[in-house]
């Protein structure tokens, strides 16, 4: 929200008045002074006017979570444990999950109540890598790679998926970075040669690593780093 837009929400403050507030310097945005009325002030930011506190910023909120398969990737849900569940953290109603994963997939899974945040690392458009261990019913050929990175056209969508990248492990194991994130997009890349997935766990998302000390289930705050890197 703009700042003369959020000063201009407190009946006592008109338009006219947050702008001259805003010209004369009296407003401070994280202890900075703030001359631009058009200032995009977002609910973790403390605000003051003078020494009056007018917003006092809640905390931005960042975990990892290893998701195990069997647990949905939904704040709530009436069949089945949800990953929230897995959180021991107090008003878990403010958060939400920055991609998610189906119910037989596991892996890496952000959590977090920023929203501009979380839309930084999931938007197509922002070309994150996501990076996934992919198990295969059937043997995977050397022609896998060379379709996945010219793109499949998925009629259902009519769109043609983003150039993918696909280094083969051994005969039914791989490694497969997309950089967008499609309706089981995964499934039905190795779907186009009829071979079933059997397994699918997200390793990294940007460049988030899931932490090899976190079995499935646990979960951790991300560092400063982590949180920086989106």
């Amino acid at each position: 929200m703009r700042l003369d837009r959020f000063l201009s929400n407190f009946p006592r403050f008109s338009r006219q008045d947050s702008r001259l507030l805003i010209s004369a310097g009296r407003l401070r945005v994280d202890g900075e002074i703030i001359f631009d009325p058009r200032f995009d002030i977002r609910d973790f930011q403390r605000v003051e006017l003078d020494d009056e506190l007018l917003q006092a910023g809640r905390s931005a909120r960042y975990w990892m979570l290893h998701k195990p398969v069997g647990v949905v990737s939904a704040t709530e849900h009436d069949e089945h444990s949800t990953v929230l569940d897995l959180l021991d953290e107090p008003d878990k109603h403010e958060l939400h999950l920055a991609g998610r994963l189906d119910l037989n997939t596991s892996g890496l899974l952000l959590i977090t109540n920023d929203g501009r945040w979380s839309r930084r690392i999931t938007q197509p458009q922002e070309r994150k890598p996501k990076v996934y261990h992919v198990t295969t019913e059937q043997p995977i050929t050397d022609e896998y790679a060379e379709v996945f990175a010219r793109g499949l056209y998925f009629a259902f969508e009519d769109l043609t998926t983003l150039p993918a990248e696909l280094d083969v492990l051994d005969s039914h194991h791989a490694r497969l970075t997309l950089f967008e994130g499609r309706y089981h997009q995964v499934k039905r890349m190795f779907g186009h040669f009829r071979n079933r997935v059997v397994a699918l766990h997200r390793e990294r998302m940007g460049e988030i690593v899931l932490d090899p000390q976190l079995a499935p289930g646990q979960y951790r705050a991300l560092s400063t780093a982590e949180i920086a890197s989106v």
